[in-house]
């Protein structure tokens, strides 16, 4: 299964991100699964190709040719597929991925967050995806979903599987189902 992990390029203030990336990254790689990510060797998306790789996994990376301009690329991973700019990342990524994880991030994760949800709420793809709300870190976006369903703006039956998760046994279960 090639499971999509969206994240962030930096390493985070707290030390547990690069320990829970590597949980992660080994996690994928010891069930015989692959990494689809951004593709870059920076921050915790370098530590994540990195793990998957130690574990046996094998890595696609899908960057944007701005980012290879930029040196971003991770050299070790097994392939490196090259777009025109994020647009065609993200929907590359979609298209290749068989489940999805967003691990914390910045505005890109956000948006690639919001963009696996819309395609589930639109029934366009019909794959497992988890949000992973390591240490609290989704939980105001978890409120705001709530708040747009009161508010009427979700709809409770798209709203209900808007999956969270804070455990790697929390993870197995929604993308192993």
């Amino acid at each position: 299964m090639n499971i999509v992990v969206y994240l962030g390029s930096a390493f985070g203030n707290d030390p547990v991100y690069r320990d829970k990336i590597k949980e992660l990254g080994n996690w994928i790689g010891r069930t015989g699964n692959d990494l689809v990510y951004g593709g870059s060797k920076i921050g915790l998306m370098g530590i994540l190709a990195d793990a998957v790789l130690e574990a046996g996994g094998h890595v696609t990376g899908v960057e944007p040719s701005f980012f290879i301009d930029q040196c971003r690329q991770h050299e070790g991973i097994d392939k490196l597929i090259v777009t025109d700019d994020m647009f065609e990342r993200r929907q590359t990524m979609m298209e290749m991925g068989d489940a999805f994880i967003a691990f914390p991030g910045g505005i890109g994760t956000m948006e690639e967050i919001t963009d696996i949800i819309s395609a589930v709420s639109l029934d366009i793809i019909d794959k497992p995806y988890v949000i992973y709300n390591l240490n609290g870190y989704y939980d105001h976006l978890d409120a705001l979903f709530d708040h747009m369903t009161k508010e009427g703006f979700i709809p409770e039956e798209n709203r209900a599987v808007i999956r969270f998760a804070s455990t790697i046994d929390e993870i197995t279960r929604v993308i192993l189902r």
